[in-house]
């Protein structure tokens, strides 16, 4: 695996960061969604598994109601000499809204996390995802205001 730093025009590199910029940033571009996953887009997230891009762009839109103005910043990225596997560490930032069905109070929060993603076809292919839920859930449910994040 290569340092980002090492490689900060590369393709893989780009492809994620467009990802989080389009899709994770404001304003949100789900359509983005059909030019940079695959068809058969595939991602596990806390267990759960969604296949095709109609889905994920279903799935991504009510994360997004639930997590207002949702951010999505790139930490560290790497990739192999093959640049079909990337692995990225993230925080996500935006304000609840009702995130684990918790009364949505509009206060600001955030998680962190790791995604690893396989390219095909010079797409997203398939990701696997760990965040620190937990924690979060944690957080909203003790009444914690924290914002010193992003």
């Amino acid at each position: 695996m290569k340092n980002e730093q090492d490689l900060s025009n590369h393709f893989p590199k780009k492809l994620v960061l467009d990802f989080f910029d389009r899709v994770w940033s404001a304003p949100h571009e789900l359509d983005a969604i059909d030019e940079l996953m695959t068809e058969d887009y595939t991602i596990t997230t806390a267990g759960k598994k969604i296949t095709g891009r109609k889905e994920f762009k279903k799935w991504v839109g009510e994360f997004q109601k639930q997590l207002l103005d949702a951010k999505t910043e790139n930490i560290e990225l790497f990739y192999n000499e093959k640049k079909d596997k990337i692995v990225s560490r993230w925080k996500c930032s935006g304000k609840n809204n009702g995130l684990f069905g918790v009364e949505p109070d509009n206060r600001f929060v955030f998680f962190t996390g790791i995604a690893i993603w396989f390219i095909k076809e010079d797409r997203l292919s398939e990701c696997w995802v760990e965040r620190s839920a937990y924690e979060l859930y944690q957080d909203l449910i003790s009444g914690k205001r924290e914002n010193d994040f992003v």
